[in-house]
């Protein structure tokens, strides 16, 4: 048996009642890496002094891809943060669409999509590795699902797809949610070989109920061993909640992406 993945988890989802550095610590101790939402509500000398591997944090706090306004908002809020994770060792520093508000709603939210908003956001993503190629790091894309991001811009994982292989640059990967991809489209492994080439991350949650591997319809273990098949050696982080006990749903997630 060999693990061919580097695993993380997102401490915001585990262990609720407790401290976020507690959170970072334990799984530093479990030997995760650790992911992290956004940073304002966090004390970072705390977060910086557990020693934790962060693995992937909210790359901005505002602003939106396609329109000129939204750019700049989310250009000079993607810097601020760049030095934030530069602070912490992020690896890598994720984006949507969009904002997100409370509930992941998003800001704001689109009913129509004009032909236009899909070259403004390419645009905005070349300033984006701009800054990235400038700083020292790398963004992601993230793909949301319909249902719990509703009115998302890009959220598809082939707009995602589309929209990181037209860049083509190394400061911008895909963050491949197979949660969001199991409710948005389906066919998971399909979609991580078209992703493949430009794949920063995977993130997984079983569905419904986003917990753990073995928690629900998805095949995590083939789909494990579809991902070290087609020679991906990236990371893997749980962005889910546990069904119970936050142990048992790591040791479930460390043996779902065990081969």
């Amino acid at each position: 048996m060999t693990q061919p993945f580097a695993l993380a988890a997102c401490a915001e989802m585990l262990w609720q009642d407790k401290p976020i550095e507690w959170r970072a610590s334990r799984l530093k101790e479990m030997g995760f890496g650790v992911g992290l939402w956004n940073w304002p509500d966090h004390d970072l000398a705390k977060l910086e002094a557990t020693g934790a591997n962060f693995t992937i944090m909210n790359g901005y706090l505002q602003g939106r891809l396609s329109d000129a306004e939204g750019a700049q908002t989310l250009l000079a809020s993607a810097r601020e943060t760049a030095h934030v994770g530069k602070r912490l060792g992020v690896a890598r520093l994720n984006l949507h669409g969009t904002g997100l508000g409370d509930g992941g709603i998003p800001i704001p939210r689109h009913g129509v999509f004009s032909p236009g908003m899909m070259q403004r956001a390419i645009d905005t993503l070349h300033r984006v590795c701009d800054m990235a190629e400038e700083e020292g790091v790398t963004f992601t894309l993230e793909n949301l699902n319909p249902l719990d991001h509703p009115g998302c811009p890009f959220g598809s994982t082939a707009d995602v797809l589309a929209l990181v292989s037209t860049v083509n640059r190394p400061q911008l990967r895909i963050n491949l949610d197979l949660y969001h991809t199991q409710i948005g489209e389906g066919d998971l492994v399909r979609w991580c070989a078209a992703c493949l080439p430009w794949i920063g991350e995977v993130q997984v949650a079983d569905n419904p109920g986003r917990c753990e591997p073995g928690t629900g319809e998805i095949n995590y273990t083939g789909v494990a061993r579809a991902l070290d098949e087609m020679g991906y050696r990236g990371p893997v982080g749980m962005e889910a909640f546990a069904a119970n006990d936050p142990d048992a749903a790591l040791a479930a997630f460390r043996a779902a992406f065990t081969i």
